[in-house]
């Protein structure tokens, strides 16, 4: 085998690689159609939190967005600095009643923030209120209301 030919077949075999779907693919896929996401704080040990939870989301092809209690775990776990956090793709339904399947999904890691600016938060509001038409109705002024009294926070989490 000579220099050419093995490079030429090097470059063949890398480029059918990026062909082939990967686990961030599929999570990417997911992400654009799937109304829910399964997600927990990796601890400082590097461990799975044992809090979980299922939680409606938002992806702007950029970060996942989720909006929840400002005193949920999902927001005191970045402010107590856990910032790394996994998260499955898919919608099974509650995350007790899987009983761990939704482990079976694409998954993916990101980095936890809060995301306080309000101008941030309303492009946010307005993409979820697109996704979840139907439910927007009664969660939208419920999510409006609680960023602005600060019974409610906005997570941002940033894929790595």
């Amino acid at each position: 085998m000579d220099r050419r030919y093995f490079l030429k077949s090097a470059t063949l075999m890398g480029a059918l690689g990026l062909l082939k779907p990967s686990a961030s693919t599929a999570a990417d896929e997911g992400l654009r159609s799937s109304d829910l996401v399964y997600l927990t704080p990796i601890k400082s040990n590097g461990m799975e939190s044992s809090c979980q939870a299922e939680i409606w989301f938002v992806y702007d092809g950029a970060s996942i967005y989720v909006c929840t209690g400002s005193e949920s775990w999902r927001t005191q776990a970045p402010k107590q600095g856990l910032t790394s956090t996994k998260i499955w793709v898919g919608d099974l339904g509650r995350w007790k009643a899987t009983k761990g399947k939704y482990k079976q999904l694409p998954s993916l890691m990101a980095q936890a923030s809060i995301e306080t600016d309000t101008q941030e938060q309303e492009r946010v509001l307005e993409l979820f209120g697109n996704k979840y038409s139907l439910s927007w109705l009664v969660w939208g002024p419920r999510f409006r209301k609680g960023l602005g009294d600060g019974s409610r926070s906005l997570i941002r989490y940033k894929p790595t």
